[in-house]
């Protein structure tokens, strides 16, 4: 008796989902519970399993798209996987056996080619290269055969009474040859991809983003953490990192400035007074957005501590829905990848989101004097419609004086 694995549901408003991945061949005897694929739905990737032991029959292929409750494979009755003989890779080689090479042949093309018939190889590759047809050329060669002296000659007086009358004929025209391989290669857009793409685009014509500046002398932090790393390590089992502190930071200054933390539900403008902070994770299957949960009553290590545990699950792809909704604002590091200044888009529905750059050592006016500092620049990105320059502006100075003094941080001042 076989048993059909459907689609389950995976959320409210998922739909249909796309099967990445068979972790199971045709054919194969599975366990009950042992994962046999992997789905992957707009917004996260997840496994499926077994609903009972025997050999798996597959239905969908790779890359099919499913409708929640469509039928993915059957599971039927049985001890051992299939056998059988794999025929298809012994058919060529009988094939080859059994089947002629193709006889070489000797004949001419064509009398109107250039390459036979009326002229030798050679001569026809001359009046290719010239353009000059081979009517009104008379070949001295045997039967009227067109020569390669008949050719250059050609060549060099290519026009003759004879031919005054009729139009020249076009000039050949060779593409020059590019070195090197110009391969490509076309793969299907991921449901992940796709909604990425679809949001992204969304988010930039439905929202008046606008992006303010500012820069961080990010020596207080690096000295802080240069002094106490191995005390914190030692302590909590975790790295003191860039990323907690600009957590902290964020969780601060949005209290001050509720706007930045809100967003637009039709007509009402929705205030949250608690910080889920969304961070932009690169996952193997593109950026993911996992949400750290009351961000703003979390110290510095359990923010790191989170941080971690997210982040590994984004890179085996092993985040839930839930770990990926609901996030209030977004931080996002280009800086890990070199970048020095950056428009980040705003992660719908929230309305603002702050990029952090790369570290580099820049002069700066300090105290009357020019210093050398490690300077970052930082963007925030906001939804205009909700969030005034006032507030942008005054939410990002207020992230610098945070992090240019993170005893602040501390005090609450």
């Amino acid at each position: 008796m076989s048993l059909e694995i459907k689609v389950p549901a995976v959320g409210e408003s998922i739909t249909e989902v796309t099967l990445a991945q068979w972790l199971k061949q045709d054919g194969d005897y599975v366990e009950m519970d042992e994962n046999i694929a992997e789905l992957e739905s707009d917004k996260a990737t997840f496994e499926l399993p077994a609903e009972k032991a025997g050999i798996l029959k597959i239905i969908a292929q790779e890359g099919d798209t499913l409708e929640i409750g469509a039928v993915v494979c059957t599971i039927e009755d049985g001890d051992t996987p299939a056998g059988g003989t794999d025929k298809k890779e012994e058919a060529p080689a009988a094939n080859a056996e059994t089947s002629p090479a193709p006889a070489a042949t000797n004949e001419p093309e064509s009398p109107h080619s250039y390459a036979s018939g009326t002229a030798s190889p050679a001569a026809a590759k001359i009046l290719r290269e010239k353009g000059i047809a081979l009517t009104g050329i008379e070949g001295t060669g045997k039967d009227g055969r067109i020569t390669k002296e008949d050719a250059e000659k050609a060549q060099a007086a290519p026009t003759t009474a004879k031919s005054e009358s009729k139009p020249a004929a076009p000039v050949a025209t060779t593409a020059t040859p590019v070195a090197g391989t110009r391969n490509e290669r076309r793969e299907k857009m991921t449901s992940l991809r796709k909604t990425i793409a679809k949001r992204l685009v969304s988010v930039k014509n439905e929202t008046a983003m606008l992006t303010t500046f500012n820069e961080v002398n990010m020596q207080p932090i690096m000295d802080l953490r240069a002094k106490y790393k191995d005390t914190f390590k030692e302590k909590h089992g975790v790295g003191l990192g860039f990323m907690s502190f600009f957590t902290k930071a964020v969780t601060t200054a949005l209290k001050e400035w509720p706007a930045v933390n809100a967003r637009i539900e039709e007509n009402e403008i929705v205030y949250s007074d608690f910080c889920d902070v969304s961070i932009a994770v690169s996952a193997p299957k593109g950026l993911v957005v996992p949400v750290i949960r009351n961000a703003e009553s979390m110290s510095l290590h359990q923010i790191e501590k989170e941080i971690i545990t997210l982040a590994t699950k984004a890179r085996d792809n092993k985040l839930t829905i839930d770990e990926m909704t609901g996030g209030t604002f977004t931080i996002t590091n280009g800086g890990v990848f070199g970048s020095m200044m950056s428009t980040p888009i705003i992660n719908a529905p929230q309305s603002a989101i702050l990029g952090m750059h790369n570290i580099v050592q820049r002069p700066i006016a300090e105290n009357g004097q020019v210093v050398i500092r490690p300077m970052m620049y930082i963007a925030l990105s906001y939804d205009h419609r909700i969030i005034d320059g006032r507030e942008s502006v005054s939410f990002l100075v207020r992230v610098k004086q945070l992090l240019e003094d993170p005893a602040r941080l501390l005090l609450e001042v």
